[in-house]
């Protein structure tokens, strides 16, 4: 992958080559305390230096998690945006290149163990931090959707481990070329699913393969939270200016050109095919992942969805989306139904005053003996009938415990033990969850050969597999 031009390779040239020159005049320095290690202090060889591509609500969250660890320093962010506002929304508070450099400085002063780290070195272009920034040895990236391919992939071929948001990337053939490329530089990953890592999924798990409810043939997942998609049918036709600080066309990057407006970004862009993955992008991944986990599943036969509204340029505020699933080592087929913007059927057992758990975003397993429902973000677990939670005797804790979604990453990058949502296991509910859009995009239902990354049934699907890139970037 690449976007260089022959003057930025020379470019790219001539520095390494002053690099290397002025190496050798460094023939007296002066180390901070932080170098030697020593009391209340990390040695190098213990400190895992992390990279943050995207400062915006969600890079800002995951650098305020991982901030507080000893052994990480945050050595180096990337972002588009000089500073973003994103008080009206879901995060709150200012994200951008601002806010987030004293952040992470004024946390790095304030303590006596890092109040002689270096400043945060700041860059609006990955590709300059990824060139510049040779010690670092992870990257965390929450760019928009359309930029998690290129971001991870120059990341990960310069040997860096990646923890990427979900859902991975935009489309099935991003996704399989993030995981493969992962999976052959041997780094450590981690998709931002957070709830993999919680008490409820392992829970979940446990008590299904405990048989509590018996067999299970039939799934719903929800999320009736449609905030961050816009809903919109076309493009705005207002061109205001381009907020100052802000690189628009670093942010479009692999996309069509288009001209600036507030309804892309900071907030809305999920909305739009071209930057997300609407709201089966933003939710599937965290409601959707105890099935794929408690049952074992792979690639969906057939995806079919069902939607209203949306156009070529936005994606549908409502769908409800049919994942068809084989049988595996004995287990039945299974029929995972999707609602975006919507909520399935009431079940039976819920009284008078009575709902579903999750505020609009869950999982409901329908088995032979009984229902176990869970709020989204893989929550806690409970029992239909409420009868069933009386008696049940938990089963033993069989699943390892984790230590937190952002301890395990950074564990692992320290030669632990995979992080549990790593791109072998975040990949293949990532996939299924984005041939949902498949379905969408194409208006029909599509049979998946899931090896071959193909509709069988369907050629006009093959748009909505591979992306076309665009601005001089290829994969």
């Amino acid at each position: 992958m690449n976007s260089k031009t022959s003057n930025e390779k020379s470019k790219s040239l001539s520095r390494r080559h002053f690099i290397g020159t002025s190496a050798s005049l460094a023939s007296f320095t002066i180390f901070p305390r932080y170098v030697l290690g020593g009391a209340n202090h990390t040695a190098p060889s213990d400190k895992l230096n992390i990279a943050a591509i995207g400062t915006g609500g969600r890079g800002m969250t995951n650098i305020r998690s991982l901030i507080g660890f000893k052994d990480v320093q945050i050595s180096a962010i990337c972002d588009i945006a000089e500073e973003t506002d994103y008080s009206r929304f879901y995060y709150k508070g200012f994200g951008g290149r601002g806010p987030t450099k004293a952040l992470i400085d004024n946390r790095y002063s304030s303590d006596e163990a890092t109040k002689d780290y270096p400043e945060c070195e700041v860059y609006i272009d990955f590709m300059k931090m990824l060139e510049k920034e040779k010690n670092i040895d992870a990257v965390m990236i929450a760019t928009p959707d359309h930029n998690h391919t290129i971001t991870s992939l120059e990341s990960i071929q310069r040997g860096k481990h990646v923890f990427c948001e979900k859902p991975l990337a935009r489309t099935v053939y991003e996704i399989r070329a993030i995981t493969e490329a992962a999976r052959k530089a041997g780094v450590a990953t981690q998709m931002g699913n957070q709830g993999h890592s919680g008490e409820g999924i392992r829970q979940t798990v446990e008590w299904i393969r405990d048989g509590v409810i018996g067999e299970i043939k039939e799934v719903h997942s929800w999320s009736n939270d449609f905030e961050r998609m816009g809903c919109r049918s076309g493009r705005p036709k207002e061109t205001p200016p381009v907020p100052k600080g802000m690189d628009w066309d670093l942010w479009l990057g692999v996309a069509p050109k288009r001209p600036y407006h507030l309804v892309y970004t900071p907030y809305t862009w999920r909305g739009w095919w071209d930057f997300g993955t609407g709201p089966l992008g933003d939710m599937a991944c965290h409601n959707m992942d105890p099935a794929f986990w408690a049952l074992d599943l792979k690639h969906p036969e057939s995806v079919e969805a069902h939607a209203t509204g949306g156009s070529k340029e936005t994606f549908p505020c409502a769908a409800i989306v049919y994942y068809q699933f084989p049988a595996r080592d004995g287990k039945p087929p299974v029929k995972l139904t999707w609602y975006s913007g919507l909520m399935p059927p009431k079940p039976e057992e819920l009284g008078p005053g009575e709902d579903l758990v999750g505020r609009g975003n869950g999982i409901l397993f329908v088995g032979e003996k009984g229902k176990i429902m869970c709020p989204g973000w893989a929550g806690d677990p409970s029992l239909l009938p409420h009868s069933l939670m009386k008696n049940y005797k938990r089963p033993a804790k069989t699943l390892a415990r984790s230590n937190g979604h952002y301890r395990d990453w950074v564990d692992a990058c320290k030669g632990g033990k995979k992080a549990s949502s790593n791109f072998d296991y975040s990949s293949v509910l990532a996939e299924a969850v984005v041939l949902g859009n498949v379905s969408i995009g194409v208006g029909d239902k599509i049979y998946w050969d899931g090896d071959n990354m193909k509709a069988t049934n369907c050629p006009a699907a093959d748009q909505f597999i591979k992306p076309i890139y665009h601005n001089g970037w290829k994969i």
